[in-house]
């Protein structure tokens, strides 16, 4: 049976980023600019200020904005579709695709996708779908200074490219959390940033 790691590294385009810390990988050219124009128009005309599980009291942790994409639109389906294809993983295990929109000063500091085991809000989150699994990030933009994504642990730095993809495995191979997805959302220094993320979980996404 081909793992969902195997089929990331299969598809054209795919590098692997050299690290035994992580699965992690890219690709440039993920998606065309008119698909990522229509992204970044639907998040613009949805955002709303982001918030965070676990809250550790820092008002200025994750400053972005956040938008939650509607499965019946066209262009949230072409992106649903080409990450199906990439990655082989079921939909059902999907949570709905979000934006999130960084203007300059605004960034999220470092965290990891996955909810912590034991954490504040681990129940409330993870008790009907399970912890996240894989994160699915895409860059809809070039940004002129800053915004890039910084994985400390891991040694690696990504710069936004519009179109890009960064996806990532938020698990060991023995199941638990990967404390190596630890990342930055750096701070937009000039312009805008946007992107949209998808994750996925151990169970089918109930909600």
């Amino acid at each position: 049976m081909t793992s969902i790691s195997e089929s990331i590294a299969a598809q054209p385009g795919v590098q692997r980023v050299p690290t035994p810390k992580a699965e992690l990988f890219q690709c440039r050219r993920f998606v065309d600019a008119a698909l990522a124009a229509e992204l970044i128009a639907l998040i613009e005309a949805e955002r709303r200020p982001s918030t965070i599980a676990d809250d550790n009291g820092d008002p200025a942790f994750r400053t972005s904005e956040t938008c939650d994409l509607a499965a019946d639109l066209v262009p949230v389906q072409r992106v649903e579709a080409l990450l199906a294809q990439l990655s082989g993983i079921d939909p059902a295990f999907g949570e709905p695709l979000q934006g999130q929109r960084y203007a300059e000063g605004q960034e999220f500091k470092p965290h990891t996708d996955y909810f912590t085991p034991g954490g504040g809000d681990f129940e409330r989150y993870c008790a009907r779908s399970g912890n996240r699994t894989w994160t699915f990030m895409i860059y809809l933009n070039d940004v002129p200074a800053g915004g890039a994504t910084r994985f400390k642990v891991a040694g690696k730095t990504f710069q936004p490219e519009a179109g890009k993809l960064l996806c990532w495995n938020n698990r060991l191979p023995n199941g638990g959390v990967n404390p190596a997805t630890l990342h930055h959302g750096m701070k937009v220094r000039k312009g805008v940033k946007y992107v949209i993320t998808k994750w996925y979980r151990e169970r089918p996404w109930q909600g």
